[in-house]
């Protein structure tokens, strides 16, 4: 039986198990999803090698960065992105290649344009990690310039929440989570920004499902902005990677 998963850790937030595992029963495939929780990704050959029949993996925090050095190739847009949520298994003259992709920009971009409205010319991006660094590149692709916000900013590119003036959130009208602040169980977390400053032309996005709203999107939702949780752009990732392992 072909087996399909996830890694990272923990792993208890993540939606990908029920998802695959309802898409199988449906349209009657052979196949299996597992939740594969690894405290190291140092773990993770090992994990290989005990699953011989894994055919696809989805890479989930905090390993989407971290997990590259294991990969035999790289799709070119995950090479570019410089992060990995999709890993493909392919067989060639009876050796194993792991080939990674990235279908976070395409879930990501896939669930905000219908959004996007002339004034979001300019984005925050709260966070620095893998998921980020896809958002950043799905933005770029459409022509919208952003900055990364960071706890500890390195270099130009990243500012810090401090610096984050109501100044800067009446330039910045796109502002993006890609942090876990929020998430389930820790659902009385929300990122620390100005939002009283927040006003109806600003879209707020949270890459964050559970809880359906977070505190993040509720103060801004109170502040007229349109808000659109994670739960969209999980569903067309994961179709995105199914058509990848089946190429």
């Amino acid at each position: 039986m072909k087996t399909y998963g996830l890694i990272g850790y923990p792993l208890g937030h993540s939606f990908s198990q029920s998802y695959f595992t309802n898409k199988f029963k449906e349209e009657k495939i052979d196949a299996r999803y597992l939740n594969f929780p690894i405290p190291s990704i140092d773990e993770f050959e090992g994990l290989i090698k005990q699953h011989p029949y894994i055919a696809g993996l989805n890479v989930t925090i905090p390993y989407k960065e971290q997990v590259l050095p294991f990969l035999d190739e790289l799709d070119q847009e995950a090479a570019n992105i410089g992060a990995v949520n999709v890993i493909k298994v392919i067989w060639k003259n009876q050796k194993r290649i792991l080939k990674g992709y990235n279908s976070d920009v395409v879930g990501f971009m896939g669930s905000l344009q219908p959004l996007l409205k002339p004034v979001h010319t300019k984005a925050l991006i709260l966070g620095s990690g893998g998921a980020s660094k896809a958002v950043a590149y799905g933005l770029s692709k459409s022509g919208i310039t952003y900055r990364f916000v960071s706890r500890t900013p390195k270099g130009s590119a990243e500012v810090s929440y401090e610096s984050i003036t109501p100044e800067i959130l009446s330039e910045y009208k796109l502002i993006i989570n890609t942090t876990p602040v929020g998430l389930s169980p820790n659902e009385d977390k929300y990122p620390d920004i100005p939002y009283n400053a927040i006003t109806a032309n600003h879209l707020i996005y949270d890459l964050i499902y559970n809880p359906e709203e977070t505190l993040f999107m509720k103060e801004a939702a109170e502040k007229g902005a349109t808000v659109k949780n994670g739960i969209e752009m999980l569903h067309l990732q994961a179709k995105a990677a199914w058509e990848i392992w089946n190429l």
